[in-house]
């Protein structure tokens, strides 16, 4: 079966960056399963995929754009120290969750000084080209349940 929408589909990856660093992977784990055409995976990897067969192998670069989007300068936000109030030590790569008009946020601490700290709301690939090398695992038609859920069960 080739992957096409509303296909649950089984995959090992290695995602690295430019300078060849792993970023994440799925050697020595299950495959990552999705389901192709709902949003479950970055777009431009989605859509590299469609028409493999299981057993298909691709090598893709996707660019940010089509991957987490680039840096967007309005999700990096200088706040004062004293929102952080029960908090005694704030340092950078420290992670929180910003509650904003559309729901909480994951942040990541960018910067601290004496009276501010700068967050930056941006996924962490926000920006980043990604590599990845995959191998199709599987290939199947989805349930009427996962269909309906929108996600692979």
């Amino acid at each position: 079966m080739k992957i096409q929408d509303n296909c649950v589909v089984s995959i090992h990856y290695t995602l690295t960056n430019d300078e060849g660093d792993v970023i994440d992977t799925s050697e020595g784990r299950d495959p990552l399963r999705y389901l192709q055409g709902h949003g479950n995976i970055i777009p431009g990897l989605e859509q590299a995929l469609l028409g493999l067969v299981a057993g298909d192998s691709l090598k893709v670069t996707v660019e940010a754009e089509d991957a987490y989007g680039p840096v967007q300068d309005s999700l990096i936000q200088a706040v004062p120290r004293e929102a952080f109030d029960g908090v005694d030590t704030i340092e950078v790569g420290m992670q929180f969750q910003a509650q904003t008009a559309q729901g909480p946020i994951p942040v990541t601490v960018i910067a601290v000084d004496e009276e501010t700290v700068t967050l930056d709301g941006n996924h962490e690939l926000a920006g980043v080209r990604l590599n990845f090398a995959v191998q199709i695992a599987d290939v199947r038609a989805a349930s009427p349940e996962e269909l309906d859920h929108g996600h692979v069960h």
